[in-house]
């Protein structure tokens, strides 16, 4: 293993945890949801399609039939992100991103149900650790939730649903001979023309006549350090270390990279049972992605 590509991961999971901040200054500039997403997938068309330039152009072949699968990925990705931004809107960004990072529960739920697929006692033992660890996070034992909404709390479980499905289409969409740049760019492509008739340009004509360089330069960073590159990083990390490994340290480290932005731009200080809920429900979460790489 070339352990210098070890920091691809952490890097990607850094680079998503940062996404709150992005989030939260354009919402408090007057830009809404969905103008918000397609300024964050508009201009990620192009760091994706210079990565496919790159390394491999027969990744822009697809079929008719791949079509339907890349519909539910871009479907997937925008109600995962429009639940993702509420959630970071309105609740700590480091309980917004651990609820995300349920998705793997999500997915075993699911192909149980569906699919018939066994759930170990290990795996019920993390799943149930992993819950316990967000209710600590929420505060509900300790504190007064008047001031968490309610609706935070779901926009965050249900980004982490969203973000099930996609999984579970997209690794359909691998098995069937698909990269993943080919499924991102075309998901973005068909997303970023979907929401053209629900975005506010005058929103975004608005927020870059503030100041026209300085904004530009930050919606260039906010589309590509939160969305093009940690996918692009993740992506690369494939090639030279084990999935397993990339999972278990994109999953540990994006909550944890939530956390200390949410601590250092918006002083969201965790109590002593928060920040266990937050140990608990990461290690929950690394041990089960572990154990679903061993059966693997």
């Amino acid at each position: 293993m070339k352990k210098i590509y070890l920091i691809l991961p952490l890097l990607a999971g850094m680079m998503f945890g940062s996404g709150g901040v992005f989030v939260r200054t354009l919402m408090a500039n007057g830009i809404d949801s969905t103008t918000l997403l397609f300024l964050r997938f508009s201009i990620a068309i192009l760091p994706i399609l210079i990565a496919i330039l790159v390394t491999d152009r027969n990744l822009f072949k697809i079929y008719l039939k791949d079509i339907p699968l890349f519909l539910v990925c871009a479907m997937c990705i925008v109600g995962l992100n429009l639940c993702y931004n509420e959630s970071m809107g309105s609740i700590p960004l480091s309980l917004a991103a651990v609820l995300l990072s349920l998705a793997p529960i999500y997915v075993l739920v699911i192909a149980y149900f569906a699919f018939r697929e066994k759930i170990t006692n290990k795996k019920l033992i993390c799943m149930a650790l992993a819950i316990f660890g967000c209710i600590l996070m929420t505060g509900v034992l300790e504190t007064d939730l008047s001031n968490l909404p309610v609706y935070g709390i779901l926009a965050g479980i249900g980004a982490g649903l969203f973000w099930a499905v996609y999984l579970m289409a997209s690794k359909k969409s691998i098995e069937n001979g698909k990269h993943t740049f080919t499924i991102l760019i075309y998901s973005i492509v068909f997303i970023s023309i979907g929401l053209i008739p629900f975005t506010n340009f005058g929103q975004i004509t608005h927020f870059i006549s503030l100041n026209p360089v300085l904004v530009i330069v930050f919606l260039i960073m906010h589309s590509t350090l939160s969305f093009a590159l940690p996918y692009i990083f993740s992506t690369l990390s494939l090639n030279y270390i084990d999935s397993g490994i990339s999972s278990i340290m994109l999953s540990g480290t994006e909550p944890f990279a939530a956390l200390i932005f949410g601590l250092i731009f918006y002083s969201e200080v965790p109590t002593f049972m928060m920040s266990c809920g937050f140990i608990l429900t990461i290690i929950a979460m690394m041990v089960l992605s572990k154990t679903e790489n061993v059966e693997n």
